[in-house]
C-alpha cells in the first residue's frame, strides 16, 4: 500500500471518534496488551493473562528508528571476478567506505476492538529494499470471545488464543529476537541470523497455554506476494507447529525451550529464508562491479538455501541466571533446489552469550557464533558459513538503545559459490555502530 493508502487510514481512523491511548490515559496492562512486542527483553509470544476490561475502541500509535554506521572491510579468494560487463577490464569487488547506511522507519497501529481482541499493524516507511511506505503486515488476536457472549467458552479461552492475519508466522524463536526493518530494540546485536526463517503469509495460528507450557499449530497459504490468480507456479498451505516449556523457576533463573516444525507444499519457492523484504544489515558486502545495487541487492550477507518442498526443525534453549543469558539455534532444512530430483539439506547452529549488567541491566556485553552447512542436492559440494559478533549495548532509556560490534563472516574458498562468484572464498569484517528506537 502507498503513502497516500496509509494517510487516508489514519484520517479515518480520526475521524471515527475512537480514543487513543498514552502513559497517562491507560493502565501499564492495557498498554502492554496493546504493544505487538513489550518493552521488556526476552518476550517471546505474548504472555496469556487476564484480558483488560473493555470500555470502547483504544487505539496506540508507535514506532521504531533505526540507523547504523558502517566500517567493513572485504576481500574474496576467488581466482577471478570475471570481466566488467560489456568490457575487457576485469571485474573487483565494489569499493567499500565507512559511513552511514540508509536510516530505516516503521510505523506500528494497534488497537483494541473488544474484550481480548487486539490488531496490530505495522509499516515500513522507509527501507533498505523500498523507497515508498508500504504494509508489512499485520493480525487480529483473540484471547476471548465475549464479544460473541458474555462468558462464551470462558473455560476453553482461559487456555487458548485464536491469532490471524498476514504476517510473520511463528515458526521458531529467531523471528521474536530479530530486527524487522527499524524494529531492532530486542536485537543485541546488529545483524540477523544467517538463514533468517522469516516471511510475511496469509495465517491462522492456535494456541494453547497451560501452566508453563505452549503449543502453536498454524497454516498459511505459503504465499509471499498475494493474488487469486491462477499461474503455472502452484502454491499449497504450509503447515507449521510449535511446542515449549517456559518457566520462571525463581527470582534469578528462567528456562524455556522450544521446538519447531514447518512443512510447505507444493512449488513453494524459498519464502522461508528469503521472506524479510526490508533487507539486511550488511549493506553491499562482497558484491562486484557488475552486481546491482540498492533496492536490488538487499540481502547481503545472508544465506537462502533456495529449497522447495521444505521440511524444517528449528530447537531453541534460553537460559537466564541473573545477568547472564543464553540463547540457542539448531535448525536444519531439506528440500529440493532447480530441477535436481535429489533432496539437500543445510544445518544452522547458533549461540548467544550475554552478560546484562547494571542497576537496571541497562547494559550488556556478549558474542554469537553462527554457521551454516550443507548442500544442494546429495551429490553437489558442500557451502559453509562461519560469522561470529563480539559487541555490547547501552539502553539510554527502555526505548533508546546504542549498540556496536564487531563481525567477522567468512564463506568457504570451493567453486560450489560459482567460478566468479566473490563468495568464493569471501570474507567480510569490521566494526558496525546502530543507534535504535522503539516505543
Amino acid at each position: 500500500m502507498k503513502t497516500m493508502v496509509i494517510r487516508a487510514s489514519m484520517l479515518a481512523v480520526l475521524v471515527t471518534g475512537v480514543n487513543f491511548v498514552s502513559a497517562q490515559e491507560v493502565s501499564t496492562s492495557m498498554r502492554d496488551y496493546l504493544a505487538p512486542e513489550k518493552s521488556s527483553r526476552n518476550v517471546f509470544e505474548d504472555p496469556k493473562g487476564e484480558s483488560p476490561a473493555y470500555d470502547g475502541i483504544k487505539v496506540s500509535v508507535g514506532g521504531d528508528f533505526a540507523l547504523q554506521f558502517q566500517a567493513l572491510d572485504q576481500s574474496t579468494k576467488a581466482p577471478s571476478l570475471g570481466v566488467i560487463t560489456g568490457t575487457t577490464t576485469p571485474n573487483t569487488l565494489q569499493n567499500m567506505g565507512k559511513d552511514f547506511n540508509l536510516p530505516t522507519a516503521n510505523l506500528d497501529v494497534n488497537a483494541y476492538l473488544a474484550k481480548g481482541v487486539k490488531m496490530h499493524l505495522r509499516t515500513y516507511l522507509s527501507a533498505r529494499h523500498h523507497n515508498e511506505a508500504w504494509v508489512k503486515g499485520g493480525y487480529i488476536q483473540i484471547d476471548d470471545l465475549d464479544f460473541i457472549k458474555e462468558g462464551f467458552a470462558a473455560d476453553i479461552m482461559k487456555y487458548a488464543r485464536v491469532k490471524i492475519g498476514m504476517d510473520e508466522i511463528n515458526y521458531g524463536d529467531t523471528h521474536f529476537r530479530r530486527t524487522d526493518n527499524a524494529k531492532a530494540i530486542n536485537n543485541p546485536f546488529v545483524g540477523n541470523y544467517l538463514m533468517d526463517s522469516f516471511t510475511t503469509e496469509a495465517f491462522g495460528e492456535a494456541y494453547a497455554f497451560y501452566k508453563n507450557f505452549i503449543g502453536v499449530l498454524g497454516a498459511s497459504n505459503g504465499k509471499l506476494n498475494q493474488t487469486p490468480v491462477k499461474t503455472a507456479k502452484q502454491y499449497s498451505p504450509s503447515v507449521y507447529a510449535k511446542i515449549g516449556y517456559d518457566k520462571q523457576i525463581d527470582r534469578d533463573l528462567r528456562v524455556r525451550l522450544t521446538g519447531s516444525f514447518i512443512q510447505t507444499n507444493g512449488d513453494n519457492n524459498a519464502n522461508l529464508y528469503s521472506g524479510d523484504r526490508a533487507g539486511s544489515r550488511y549493506y553491499y558486502v562482497l558484491l562486484t562491479q557488475n552486481d546491482l545495487m540498492g533496492e536490488s541487492n538487499q540481502a547481503t550477507g545472508r544465506f537462502n538455501p533456495g529449497f522447495k518442498d521444505i521440511k524444517a526443525f528449528q530447537v531453541n534453549p534460553f537460559v537466564k541466571y541473573q545477568g547472564l543469558e543464553f540463547f540457542g539455534v539448531y535448525e536444519y532444512v531439506t528440500g529440493l533446489k532447480g530441477v535436481s530430483a535429489s533432496k539437500g539439506n543445510y544445518t544452522q547452529l547458533g549461540g548467544e552469550l550475554l552478560y546484562r549488567l547494571g542497576g537496571h541491566e541497562q547494559f550488556y556485553l556478549g558474542g554469537r557464533y553462527n554457521t551454516v552447512s550443507g548442500k544442494d542436492n546429495e551429490t553437489a559440494a558442500e557451502r559453509k558459513i562461519d560469522r561470529l559478533n563480539l559487541g555490547g549495548g547501552w539502553f539510554m532509556t527502555k526505548n533508546v538503545l546504542a549498540k556496536v560490534e564487531y563481525v567477522n563472516q567468512k564463506y568457504n574458498d570451493d567453486v560450489v559459490w560459482g567460478a566468479t562468484s566473490a563468495l568464493r572464498g569471501g570474507k567480510f569484517n569490521g566494526l558496525m555502530f546502530e543507534a535504535t528506537i522503539g516505543f
